[in-house]
C-alpha cells in the first residue's frame, strides 16, 4: 500500500483525476468515431478486471487484521460511520437527487457505499494521520464491504435493477476466489523464496500497475457504451451536485464524531480520510462482475472518483494546517 503514496506523490496529488479523465475523453472518442472499435475495445473489459482484482488482492496485509483491535474505540466509530452513517447519508442523497435516474441513483450508491481499501492510506500518511491503524482497517474494510454488498444492493436498488442474492454471492465467489488464491499464493510463495522487505518491494511494483490498469478499465467501458451515455448525458450534472454534497456532509460527520470522542489529531485525520474517500476501483469491479451490462451504473461509479481525489487533496491540506497552525505574530 505504500506504493500508493509513492504513486501520489508521482503523478502529482490530483494525477489519477487527471488520468482517470483522459481515460474517459479518449475512451468516448474512440467509441464515438468509431463504434467497431469501440467494441473491440470492450473485450479487454473482462481481462483487465481478472488482473486488476488480483492485483488489488495481492497488495492486502491480511494480517495485519489483528493490530486494528488494540484501538478498539477507532475501530468501532469508523465501522459504524462507514457501513451504516456513510451508506444513510449516500442513501439520502440518492433518493432525493435522482430519483428519475434510477439506474445513476444505483451507481451512486454503490460508490458511496464502500470505504476506500487503497490510496486513502497515502492521503492519510499526509495529513499526519495514523498510517498504523489505517494499514489494519484496509483488510477488515475489503472484507466488511465484500461480504455486505450483496445485501446493501438488495436493501437499497432491488426496486430499480432486478437484484439476485444468491447470483451475485455465487458470481463475486467465482471472480474472486481465484484471484485471492492466486494473490495469496504468490505473495506467501515468495516470502519463502526472498525476504520480506524483497516482498514488500514486489507488493510496491505490481501496486504502480493499479492506476494504469485502472485507466485502460474505464477507457474500455466508454469506448464500449459510449452512445448509451451520451443519451443520458443530461443527468451528469446531478450526479456531479450528490457526489459534492456527499463530501460536505461526511466531512461534517467526521467532525462531529472526531469532537464527540476527543480523538488526537492522527486519529482525527484518520477518521476523516476514511470516511471520505471511497473505494471505487474495487467496487467498480464487484458491480461489472455482479450487474454486467449496465454501464450507467459503471459510469456513476467513475464520475465519482473524478472529483474524489481533489476532494481529499482539500482535506489533506485542511488538516495539516490544523496539525501546523500558522502562529500569530
Amino acid at each position: 500500500m505504500l506504493a500508493t503514496i509513492s504513486n501520489i506523490n508521482k503523478l502529482g496529488i490530483n494525477g489519477i483525476s487527471l488520468l482517470m479523465l483522459f481515460s474517459i475523453l479518449a475512451g468516448a472518442m474512440i467509441g464515438y468515431i468509431s463504434p467497431a472499435n469501440g467494441e473491440t475495445f470492450g473485450n479487454l473489459i473482462d481481462p483487465t478486471l481478472f488482473v486488476m482484482i488480483t492485483f488489488l488482492l495481492f497488495g492486502v496485509r491480511f494480517d495485519e487484521i489483528l493490530g486494528a483491535f488494540k484501538q478498539r474505540r477507532l475501530l468501532s466509530v469508523s465501522l459504524i460511520a462507514n457501513f451504516v452513517c456513510v451508506p444513510l447519508i449516500g442513501y439520502s442523497i440518492a433518493m432525493l437527487l435522482l430519483p428519475d435516474y434510477p439506474l445513476i441513483m444505483v451507481g451512486m450508491m454503490i460508490y458511496f457505499m464502500s470505504p476506500c481499501t487503497d490510496w486513502f492510506l497515502g492521503f492519510t500518511r499526509i495529513a499526519e494521520g495514523n498510517v498504523s491503524m489505517g494499514s489494519a482497517l484496509i483488510p477488515i474494510n475489503m472484507l466488511v464491504q465484500l461480504l455486505l454488498y450483496p445485501f446493501y444492493l438488495f436493501i437499497f436498488t432491488s426496486n430499480h435493477v432486478q437484484i439476485e442474492p444468491h447470483l451475485i454471492i455465487s458470481t463475486l465467489l467465482q471472480w474472486f476466489l481465484l484471484p485471492l488464491i492466486i494473490a495469496l499464493v504468490s505473495r506467501y510463495g515468495l516470502r519463502r523464496l526472498i525476504s520480506a522487505a524483497q516482498v514488500q518491494t514486489v507488493s510496491d511494483q505490481v501496486s504502480r500497475y493499479l492506476p494504469v490498469l485502472l485507466s485502460l478499465l474505464v477507457a474500455a467501458i466508454f469506448a464500449s457504451n459510449i452512445t448509451v451515455l451520451l443519451t443520458h448525458s443530461s443527468v451528469f450534472i446531478w450526479l456531479l451536485l450528490s457526489v459534492m454534497i456527499f463530501f460536505i456532509l461526511t466531512f461534517v460527520l467526521s467532525e462531529l464524531l472526531s469532537r464527540a470522542f476527543r480523538f488526537p489529531h492522527a486519529d482525527h485525520a484518520l477518521l476523516t480520510i476514511t470516511i471520505a474517500a471511497r473505494n471505487a476501483p474495487l467496487m467498480l469491479a464487484v458491480t461489472m462482475v455482479a450487474l454486467p451490462g449496465q454501464p450507467l451504473i459503471y459510469a456513476a461509479i467513475v464520475i465519482g472518483m473524478l472529483l474524489e481525489f481533489p476532494h481529499l487533496t482539500l482535506l489533506t491540506r485542511l488538516l495539516r494546517r490544523r496539525a501546523h497552525p500558522i502562529p500569530i505574530t
